[in-house]
């Protein structure tokens, strides 16, 4: 198990890690987080919900991922409140005190998954959550210490060197858990830090010698994720984009904003975009960022109707309609193609107390919420449709749904032949008349290179005979990230905690 001083210590990456480092040696490997609070998603083979991290650590491990790698996926909907996802499918929304209260009673379905996943792999890495010691809360832990005693995993504790008091994170967590707990912990690793590491010698054996447990190494910053030079490893939540990393990625003269809405979700949408040469993408939340850029994206969304009050609180509502008028083209992906509409009603109060709000009305839509959640990987055809879209006619393209509402779809351009992997007829997507404006419910849209680059070249942008991102990218940076790791890690004390002793599994 990989637990943390702090949430963002890094547990998520160094999880992808290990799982892609112990994969490589032949050895089946899977992930498992108990509970995951994010809105950033990723859809199974049969439909079900799990968090984004947990589905790049099972692609790092070579595997397809499954519910029971994230039973329980808490998504954020407002102050307090969150859609709970159990075992890949939505059971109720709640607010914190209540879903505290009753958490103990889905300790079985954690404990069943870890047993699962326990019996179909050699090796299942844990990745904790937040910080094991939050004293006021341990009591009703079903993440962190309390599935390393149930699973009595060896546990290694992560600290945060970049955001300073690793000390104080490293021991404060180690004298502040209980004998029993302290007992699992096998190992520290010092994680993010910058410069010359032979500065941090003295820093090792003072951990060592106050914590008496060693260090099993100091992992370098990864700038970028192990980007480099292709595509990145999704972030595991929004809280990356608090980064100044997020304030643009990409360097070029293609300037494309993403408006960073509160409950922005499936944020790594727009990752195969700045990845290309030229193009620039800003995640922005004011009007003097917005700027006038070539383009403005509205990304999805866990609170259609509160983001969307949230923009014209900011007056981004006033001035992306204005953008449009001036011929700035304006693209939403499923909440925020939602938000481009006429209208957005919710007549069972699924989102908000109001049975119906007005959209942007820069698409000819309307949206009506329902208590049915669609979650689907999908493949679908683009259809006769005007502006830059005409020359795709017949193109293929694949994606994934995670969306709640239905869309009526006057000009569609988007036919949906396959839902997780059931032949299906659905009208997907809406288009402006000459095609400037456009959206669909479609997450994932811009991994298909054809329409990536095609939308691109509307902007004026030019690829210069550079070659385009490939989905292979994952996997370099997935092999980057493994070396790095590797390379900082006492692997042969890893393995005898493991008890592989450097050997291959067979």
């Amino acid at each position: 198990m990989v637990v943390g001083t702090t949430s963002s210590a890094g547990k998520s990456l160094l999880v992808t890690a290990l799982c892609r480092i112990y994969a490589r040696r032949g050895i089946r490997v899977a992930p498992f987080k108990a509970q995951n609070i994010s809105n950033n998603a990723a859809v199974c083979a049969d439909g079900s919900e799990i968090g984004r991290a947990q589905a790049v650590q099972a692609a790092a491990a070579g595997i397809e991922p499954t519910a029971q790698m994230n039973p329980l996926l808490l998504k954020p909907e407002a102050e307090s409140r969150s859609q709970i996802v159990f075992l890949g499918r939505p059971l109720n929304t709640e607010f914190a005190r209540t879903y505290v209260e009753r958490r103990q009673a889905l300790w079985g379905t954690v404990t069943a998954s870890l047993d699962y996943l326990r019996e179909a792999y050699q090796l299942v890495i844990i990745e904790g959550a937040g910080s094991p010691v939050e004293l006021n809360i341990k009591s009703g832990d079903i993440v962190n210490m309390a599935v390393a005693r149930y699973a009595q995993a060896p546990v290694l504790l992560v600290g945060d060197i970049d955001r300073g008091g690793v000390f104080a994170q490293l021991l404060g967590t180690l004298w502040l858990l209980e004998p029993e707990e302290r007992e699992l912990i096998r190992g520290l690793v010092v994680n993010k830090f910058r410069g010359d590491l032979s500065l941090f010698t003295d820093g090792v054996e003072i951990l060592e010698e106050r914590g008496g447990v060693p260090v099993l190494g100091v992992v370098p910053y990864i700038r970028d994720r192990g980007l480099e030079p292709s595509v990145g490893i999704p972030e595991e939540d929004a809280v990356a984009l608090d980064e100044p990393l997020f304030d643009h990625i990409g360097d070029g003269d293609t300037d494309i904003a993403v408006i960073k809405l509160p409950l922005i979700s499936n944020f790594d949408d727009f990752e195969p975009l700045a990845a290309e040469p030229g193009v620039c993408v800003r995640y922005v939340s004011s009007l003097e960022a917005l700027g006038r850029p070539d383009a403005v994206i509205l990304p999805g969304t866990k609170s259609t109707v509160a983001d969307l009050a949230w923009l014209r609180e900011r007056g981004l509502a006033r001035r992306i309609a204005r953008l449009a008028r001036e011929g700035i083209p304006v693209v939403g992906i499923c909440g925020g193609y939602q938000m481009l509409g006429r209208s957005i009603r919710d007549p069972e109060h699924v989102e908000s107390p109001v049975d119906e709000v007005a959209g942007l009305d820069l698409l000819p839509i309307h949206t009506t919420f329902g208590c049915e959640k669609a979650t689907h990987r999908v493949e679908a055809v683009v259809l006769d449709a005007p502006g830059w879209l005409s020359a795709l006619r017949g193109t293929v393209i694949r994606g994934y749904e995670i969306h709640m509402g239905r869309t009526d779809t006057p000009r569609p351009w988007l036919k949906i032949t396959q839902r997780s992997g059931q032949p299906v007829c659905v009208r997907d997507g809406t288009t402006s008349s000459d095609g400037r404006m456009w959206g669909c419910y479609l997450h994932g849209l811009f991994e298909n290179e054809r329409l990536r680059r095609a939308w691109l070249s509307t902007l004026g942008w030019n690829p210069d005979g550079q070659q385009a991102p490939s989905l292979e990218g994952y996997e370099v940076a997935f092999e980057r990230l493994a070396d790095a790791v590797e390379g900082a890690l006492d692997m042969e004390k890893l393995d005898a905690i493991l008890g592989y002793g450097g050997q291959e599994v067979p």
